[in-house]
């Protein structure tokens, strides 16, 4: 996924560029007028617009308005078993934990992953472990907040190999974002700003 991904940026720059060289192919007299008009008013719409300023609140209000605060959660005292159950029958490949009655509390994150490395390869029972036992502690996770852009989300999910991050704000959670939801929030940027280049190039600005 993260490799797609890094291949769809860079040939999203190709793909801009190939649309340029068609003006200038198509009405090379027109190319002066045209460029310098393109090069003073279209970076700043597209930096205004575009995915470079695409924010994780961005991506949590796309979700719905449910995505704020209505993240899946497990306790440290709940069973490895509730917690891969609760996965499988939400279709997610995370849950955020928090210790019991503090649900507002990060206390760490149990994904998959975690499940098939601390479990499964090691011949532990999972309903007889703590979700606590084999989480990813707080304090080494890797977390954003509201304000953090996609692109520099994107960065660190690819970076460290995760396809979950957390949303924290003041010390409290959020919500959740995927790998998945980067990648459409990027994908779906991406396409606007073509759009955009497009409609600059028949006239639409």
């Amino acid at each position: 996924m993260q490799g797609a991904l890094r291949s769809f940026l860079s040939n999203g720059n190709v793909i801009k560029n190939a649309v340029l060289q068609r003006v200038r192919m198509v009405n090379p007299l027109l190319q002066p007028a045209a460029f310098s008009r393109f090069e003073s008013v279209t970076p700043a719409r597209i930096e205004e617009h575009g995915f470079e300023s695409t924010t994780i609140s961005d991506i949590l209000q796309g979700k719905g308005k449910g995505a704020d605060g209505s993240w899946l959660w497990c306790t440290t005292d709940d069973t490895v078993y509730e917690a891969v159950k609760s996965m499988t029958q939400n279709n997610v490949g995370a849950l955020v934990v928090v210790k019991p009655g503090e649900e507002k509390s990060i206390a760490g994150i149990i994904t998959e992953r975690d499940y098939l490395r601390k479990i499964i390869v090691q011949g532990r029972s999972s309903k007889s472990t703590k979700v606590g036992d084999i989480m990813t502690e707080e304090n080494k996770l890797i977390t954003v907040t509201p304000d953090t852009k996609v692109l520099r989300a994107m960065q660190l999910m690819t970076d460290n190999r995760i396809r979950h991050i957390p949303v924290i704000s003041d010390k409290e959670m959020l919500g959740m974002v995927s790998i998945g939801d980067v990648v459409r929030a990027v994908v779906g940027e991406h396409r606007q700003e073509l759009d955009r280049l497009n409609a600059y190039i028949q006239g639409g600005y």
